[in-house]
């Protein structure tokens, strides 16, 4: 959301963060830094929202990346680094230098955090094993996650404080081994059961035109790619990374394709974001536009269209309604002529929830909106809205409304606001039944 200077912008912004402060609080977010971001003006701010974050409930871990630096460092004591596809080979004689180095910029983030007054924990944390000999290449000290030592994370996490994970895992005999931060933020993110996990790199990000994008994306002013499904993910990597080599070398691509193996492991939503904007974290977590990309596992997954089969169905699950006066009259032709229009939401293979999107001159009503009371706790009149809304927005309407007689306060939840009659499209306000009295509430996209 923008503040465009008005008060109820304002007003939505706060409404907004403290909407989904309730819902996130307390669960685990992971954030995977990039190096140059610690080394950019913007980090001490970048740092403080970190610190905002643990002290505001939530549980937060920190996985700094050190590419540049332990380049650096070496560079310094003058130790070449070798290279096997994306993996450092990192020898007896540099390990020394790179965990001196993976620590120093865990550090970093403990000094900042402590200065919010916020206490933090650089732990082993990670157990290692070696990844050994790779196609005649001995890999030495360079290792991979064999396990993330969760029963000594929760403890931290439980005394409110904020571990932070170097580069650096130890084997049981107490090697040490340098592990790609990338690999131990998946790794942390999945083994906690973290609900977000966070990429934070310096860069414009996922953006058109800059990428070749399938249609039906949702794009921001700017360009940003504000959210993707995995299946999304999956047709822009499938369409930027042709011909590539080994790892994908460009950074936002390479995160996407994070983002997609964090998904397949079961954390709900990732975020690509780009450290250098002030206040990035925050505008993602706590507001509905964002400021980066969102994968997100696909809620609406048991969404579909509907199918001819299902209409007797929809038709037993808003009888109770029509039969109340919630909804209107709508007989089998009348939903098969605009079939098109309706989705349902499935349960193992059983239609419980039906909606519907008409459209009408660059608007879109929703509408046929009912549910099974056996399934009521389940949400899915709520997450059949959301799915209409993203289709809206596909479409490139300007606005959703609704027409409602007594499901005003549930919408009005759901952030729609009441306008007049007369602000609906000429074509539909032409059809309003005057006698149903209809309330008329709307959701600007």
């Amino acid at each position: 959301m923008h503040d465009t200077g008005k008060p109820w912008s304002r007003v939505e912004l706060i409404r907004e963060a403290f909407h989904y402060q309730s819902r996130f609080e307390g669960s685990t977010m992971v954030f995977k830094v990039d190096f140059p971001v610690t080394e950019d003006p913007a980090f001490p701010f970048l740092v403080k929202d970190l610190a905002l974050l643990a002290q505001t409930g939530f549980r937060v871990l920190i996985v700094p990346g050190a590419k540049e630096w332990i380049d650096s460092v070496l560079t310094e004591y003058g130790i070449v680094s070798l290279y096997r596809l994306s993996h450092r080979i990192t020898t007896a004689a540099s390990i020394p230098f790179v965990e001196m180095a993976a620590f120093h910029v865990a550090a970093r983030f403990m000094t900042g955090l402590a200065g919010s007054r916020v206490d933090a924990v650089i732990g082993n944390f990670v157990r290692a094993r070696g990844i050994g000999v790779v196609d005649g290449t001995d890999m030495e000290h360079t290792g991979a996650v064999d396990k993330i030592l969760t029963d000594s994370l929760t403890k931290t996490l439980d005394q409110g404080m904020v571990p932070i994970l170097p580069c650096i895992g130890y084997s049981p005999a107490g090697k040490p081994y340098n592990v790609a931060s990338d690999e131990i933020a998946l790794a942390a993110a999945e083994a906690l059961g973290a609900v977000k996990l966070f990429f934070v790199s310096l860069g414009a990000g996922l953006r058109a035109p800059a990428y070749k994008l399938p249609g039906g994306i949702e794009l921001g002013e700017d360009g940003r790619v504000v959210r993707l499904t995995p299946a999304e993910a999956e047709a822009v990597l499938q369409t930027n990374t042709v011909g590539q080599v080994g790892a994908i070398q460009d950074r936002p691509l390479e995160e996407l394709n994070l983002a997609l193996k964090a998904s397949r492991a079961g954390v709900e939503r990732i975020h690509i974001i780009n450290g250098r904007e002030d206040g990035a974290i925050l505008r993602e977590l706590f507001s509905n536009l964002g400021s980066g990309t969102m994968l997100y596992s696909d809620e609406y997954e048991a969404i579909r269209p509907l199918r001819s089969r299902d209409i007797p169905v929809i038709l037993r699950l808003m009888d109770p309604l029509i039969r109340q006066g919630i909804l209107i009259r709508r007989g089998a032709e009348q939903i098969l002529e605009k079939k098109q229009d309706f989705a349902v939401f499935e349960i193992d293979g059983s239609v419980h929830a039906c909606g519907a999107l008409h459209e009408w001159g660059g608007q879109g009503e929703i509408a046929a909106i009912a549910t099974d009371p056996l399934y009521a706790d389940m949400g899915m009149g709520r997450r059949l809205v959301g799915y209409l809304i993203s289709q809206a927005r596909k479409k490139g309407l300007s606005r959703v409304f609704v027409l409602t007689t007594r499901t005003q306060d549930w919408f009005e939840l759901l952030g729609f606001k009441e306008v007049s009659v007369e602000s609906l499209p000429e074509s539909r306000r032409l059809l309003y039944d005057h006698s149903r009295r209809s309330k008329v509430f709307a959701l600007d996209l």
